[in-house]
Formats: C-alpha cells, structure tokens, sequence
C-alpha cells in the first residue's frame, strides 16, 4: 500500500505559501507598514503641491466693474503660460541661468573629478583628512555660506579684497561683469565636495585586479586614471552632471543672499527669484505658471542630457 497524503501535503503547502504572498497577507501587510512612512509624506509634501501648482498655474484673476471692481478667480487656461512667455525678465533670467551652468557646472564637475583621483590614488597620505576637508563646505548651509562669502567679496570688508589692493590690483567682485561668477565660485565651493564624494565611492567600488593588470601592461598612474577609473565611473559623473543642471535651474539661495549688497543682482536675476518676486504681488497663479515651467525646462534639459550621454556612459 503507498502512502500518497505526505507528497500531497508537500505540495499544497508551497502553493499555500504562495498564494498568500500573491494575495497579500502578513507580509504584504509588513511590506505597506515600512512604505508609509516614505509615501505619506511624498504625496502629502510633493504630489499634492505640485497638483496645487498645476491647478493654480490653469487660474487667472479677473474683475467685475473695471481696475477697482471686486476680483474673482476663475479657469484661464493656459493664459498664464503665455504671459510667462511673453515676460522679457523670465527670458533674461532664463539666459544668464544658463550662462551660468555652462560655465559653472563643466568647472565644478572637473574640479571634484581632480579631487576624487588624488584621493583615490595610492601616493597620497592622509586620505581621511583630506576627504572630510573637501567634503566639508557641503556641511554648512547655502545661507550661510553665501553669507560667509559676501563679506569676502565686500570691498569695505574683505581682506581679500584690502590684500589685492595692496599690490595694485582692483578687484570688483560685485560689480556688473563680474556678480555672476562670484555666485558661481560660491555654489562652487559648496557642491564640489559632494559631487567629489559620489565619485570617490564609485572609484572604490572598482576591483584593484584592474589596476594591477594596467601595470602590468606597463600604464602610468595617469593613463591609469584616465583611461581605465574615468571610463568605469562615467555613470556616477553623468549622474552628478544631471544632479548639477537640476540644481543650476534652482539657484535661489546664494544670488538672493548677494543681492542683499550688491545693486546688480535683480529681484528677477534668476527663474526661481522671477518666481518669488512676483508671488510677493500677490500673483500666485503666474508664479505658479513661472515655476511649472522652470519644472519643464529642467526635465527637458536633464533627461536629454542623459539621452545624449546614456550609451556612452553604459547607463
């Protein structure tokens, strides 16, 4: 006589198993507990008011009885969009943003990729030292750093400023032709340590049996860098050059905090200083319209920078 209940309960008990993770349960129960806490608050602090946005950019005030007559708000379409694109100050901030990043951006990301191959290679000393000291103006605040620096750039404070006085020069660091780029060299200062540290840890990942192959073949340290880390972290740099454009389109701190000494940067000098200044005139619906379109360009911009670069970085 053969005993057919054990391989038959053997098999019933996997497909109990799995229909009760196919179908939710215990563990689909545990699943949900630990993405709330990262959910709930993605919809409630970014879906929802990027919805917001979205309905107010559609919204226009209008009035009853002329200039003084009683204001409502009302569905306009896309009416505000097109006055965004009509606003010569929006173009403008548009043009010296992207002056800036062209620049700014190329310089920072080369800086930090300088800095991740000396720490990555094996003559330097002190590598913890020197890492915690590149990535350290990343710790303090953009305010306050912008602060920092505008009493650098002041010429009734700066030492700097007293310093090449002294030997005849006459640096403007505030003045029109050179505002820009002493913005530039803040966000600079303060995004090259974390763009280097995304790097660095990329470079860790790459086994040593590479490098000692390349050695072997006879490379130099600088071939070495150049022609076998470089290549391998190209993902990691397209990355920080995607993080850089997105953060270049959102330049708000450093600008607003300079403004505060110098007569050249404008309420308008970049797109989300655009926004702010005419949400301070109470024009919430086209400071919604303005940001929604900072929002598109950027997309724009960082999704077909990784376009362009994807095949060649293996991403």
């Amino acid at each position: 006589m053969t005993d057919t209940a054990a391989p038959a309960a053997s098999v019933a008990a996997p497909t109990r198993v799995h229909r009760r993770l196919r179908g939710g349960g215990p563990r689909a129960g545990t699943v949900a507990a630990f993405l709330t806490p990262f959910f709930l608050p993605f919809l409630l602090f970014y879906l929802v008011p990027v919805g917001y946005a979205l309905w107010q950019s559609l919204r226009v005030v209008r009035r009853t009885g002329g200039q003084y007559g009683t204001s409502y708000t009302t569905f306009g379409g896309f009416e505000q969009y097109a006055q965004v694109l009509r606003n010569t100050e929006f173009w403008s901030s548009i043009g010296r943003i992207g002056l800036f990043g062209v620049v700014q951006v190329p310089v920072m990301l080369c800086v930090a990729l300088i800095i991740a191959l000396l720490l990555d290679t094996p003559l330097l000393k002190l590598k913890a030292f020197f890492r915690i000291t590149a990535f350290m103006p990343y710790a303090v605040p953009g305010v306050i750093a912008a602060i920092m620096w505008s009493y650098l750039y002041s010429p009734q404070l700066s030492p700097v400023v007293d310093l090449l006085n002294g030997i005849g020069l006459k640096p403007d660091f505030l003045g029109p032709g050179a505002v820009l780029w002493s913005t530039a060299n803040v966000s600079t200062w303060l995004w090259t340590g974390y763009n280097m540290l995304i790097m660095f840890s990329a470079l860790q990942s790459i086994p040593q049996e590479l490098y000692e192959a390349a050695k072997i073949d006879g490379a130099s340290n600088w071939t070495i860098a150049w022609r076998v880390k470089v290549p391998i972290i190209a993902p990691s740099i397209v990355l920080t050059s995607v993080f850089s454009i997105i953060g270049t389109l959102q330049l708000y701190a450093e600008p607003a905090v300079l403004r505060q000494i110098s007569s050249n940067i404008s309420s308008t000098f970049t797109p989300n200083m655009l926004a702010y200044t005419v949400a301070s005139g109470n024009n919430y619906q086209q400071a919604a319209a303005v940001s929604v379109v900072i929002a598109v360009i950027t997309f724009v911009l960082s999704f077909g920078f990784m376009r362009l670069t994807a095949k060649r970085a293996g991403l």
